[in-house]
């Protein structure tokens, strides 16, 4: 058995506008690395974390990448231990699966070293039981389970988990807005509207049903006119500074929709060329200058191949 492997995990984009806590795409950065090496002495040790120091617990049990190892070594009865070094390459309350990609990381990297015996459905379930330490008791699979299968996919069901994977254009290009404020997942959830209208709850589904079949058939009209969240964008877009403006420079330089990433605060657009994509991401960046907020942009087609051996 090999002893060591280095790995990369992609970042994702959930909710993907108006599939609220069932839809979600893998990217191709930012992402974290995770380097881990199997040991004799019993049970994980987290002996290194950049990127975000001081920021992340280094205790296995209170660290996500750490809880999602020990849930799965558990399960298989390992007679052995782990070291592990986290990597952060993106930033922490970002909206872009940030604990997902760690999560996923540590549990992708084991199952390389011991020859694959476990299927990416059970290794969402172990990544998910890290999940629970950012996200609570209840943690949706959308980012975990577009980051381990890659490309987009419906999560149909998290209790029991039904992961359906969904084919999608080859040149649907994703632009990310990262302004530099954090948004937390908690208080974006607190904020959401705990009863709906019959005739909102309607057009919701319609425009999922729509997005999804757009996908599924690469109309690029369909995926345009579906991209259109009417319950949970309204209330969470009071949280980032400037969203309806980089919403409108998106639009308004081709992109095909735009919605809030996650819980927030990153924002992205979808394009059907590189060239819109990266002229979308120059736009919506010009909107924060006057307000002061510095920002990041990403430009990538959809990942379909989520996380990978690097080293």
């Amino acid at each position: 058995m090999k002893k060591e492997i280095k790995v990369f995990a992609p970042a994702t984009v959930a909710n993907v506008s108006c599939g609220f806590d069932i839809l979600g795409f893998a990217i191709d950065a930012p992402g974290d690395e995770l380097t881990l090496r199997i040991t004799d002495k019993p049970g994980v040790v987290i002996t290194k974390i950049t990127g975000d120091e001081g920021k992340l617990p280094i205790e296995a049990e209170k660290n996500t990448a750490g809880v999602s190892l020990l849930a799965m070594m558990k399960e298989l009865n390992a007679g052995f231990g782990v070291e592990m070094q986290l990597d952060k390459k993106m930033p922490l309350g970002s909206g872009l699966g940030s604990s997902a990609a760690s999560a996923v990381a540590s549990v992708f990297a084991l199952n390389c070293l011991i020859d694959k015996p476990v299927n990416k459905l059970d290794l969402v379930k172990f990544a998910r039981e890290g999940e629970k330490i950012s996200c609570g008791e209840n943690p949706h699979a959308d980012n975990i389970a577009a980051c381990i299968y890659g490309g987009f996919v419906l999560v149909r069901s998290n209790y029991p988990l039904d992961i359906i994977p969904l084919s999608a254009p080859d040149d649907l290009y994703c632009t990310i807005l990262h302004p530099d404020v954090v948004v937390k997942t908690e208080h974006s959830r607190n904020i959401l509207r705990k009863q709906l209208l019959l005739s909102t709850a309607v057009t919701q589904w319609g425009n999922i049903a729509g997005l999804v079949a757009g996908l599924l058939k690469s109309d690029y009209d369909l995926i345009s006119r579906s991209m259109h969240d009417v319950i949970v964008e309204p209330v969470r877009s009071v949280l980032i500074p400037g969203f309806d403006a980089i919403k409108e420079a998106a639009l308004s330089n081709g992109a095909l929709g735009s919605s809030i990433s996650g819980s927030g605060p990153s924002v992205f657009a979808l394009s059907n060329s590189k060239e819109k994509a990266e002229k979308i991401g120059a736009a919506m960046q010009k909107v924060l200058a006057p307000l002061e907020v510095g920002s990041e942009v990403y430009i990538s087609k959809i990942n379909s191949n989520g996380p990978i051996i690097i080293g």
